[in-house]
């Protein structure tokens, strides 16, 4: 029988299913919950404005997002971002999907952390940001009904979650602090580590190599 949560269908195909038993491996319930929860809001969000969303993609995007913050898929010296959006790409190019599906998912992860950018992109990349946006920000939540939000908190609990998806970005960033230079993701190492310097791109750019 199809999944329905909040009016959302869980595609019932082997890909997602397989999808879904990757990130549970790998994730703790925290990120699990927050990633289901990231493709359901997406998948409200890009209905109510409109954009053909294909379900798969968005699934994979979704429960994809955060993996590099994972043991298993985190690598030492590239943003987060990327070891999740790698691993989708070679998930969905194994399962068949094009290379240009795989792309726009790849995008997608790639830059969740990036704010405005992938809406002016793909459906399949805005969906993913679309929503991360409402599950970690807040942004934007009266385009999803009150009823609707509670059935998909309902489904997939949010129990201090605040706190805990910092942590988790803290976790799965503080060994490899160069990688968040140029991102938000350097806010998050200096809320934990006070002895966390941040590199400053005027800095960069004024003590660079070139002589003048």
């Amino acid at each position: 029988m199809t999944e329905i949560i909040a009016g959302v269908s869980i595609p019932e195909t082997d890909l997602v299913r397989e999808a879904t038993a990757l990130v549970r491996e790998a994730a703790d319930e925290t990120l699990f919950n927050h990633s289901r929860r990231v493709f359901l809001w997406g998948s409200l969000k890009a209905a109510a404005r409109g954009l053909d969303v294909d379900p798969e993609l968005a699934y994979v995007g979704g429960m994809f997002h955060d993996l590099g913050l994972t043991a298993k898929y985190a690598s030492k010296d590239r943003r987060f971002e990327l070891d999740g959006a790698e691993a989708a790409r070679s998930f969905l190019l194994r399962h068949g999907r094009s290379e240009s599906d795989a792309r726009n998912v790849w995008l997608a992860i790639a830059l969740h952390t990036t704010p405005e950018v992938p809406l002016h992109l793909p459906p399949e990349v805005a969906v993913v940001t679309l929503g991360v946006e409402t599950d970690v920000l807040g942004l934007d939540l009266d385009e999803i009904t009150a009823g609707r939000r509670a059935e998909v908190v309902a489904a997939h609990p949010r129990p201090d979650f605040k706190n805990r998806i910092l942590r988790a970005f803290y976790d799965g960033m503080a060994d490899r602090p160069d990688t968040t230079f140029g991102t938000m993701n350097d806010d998050v190492l200096a809320h934990f580590d006070p002895t966390f310097q941040r590199k400053d791109f005027v800095e960069v750019i004024r003590g660079n190599a070139w002589p003048e």
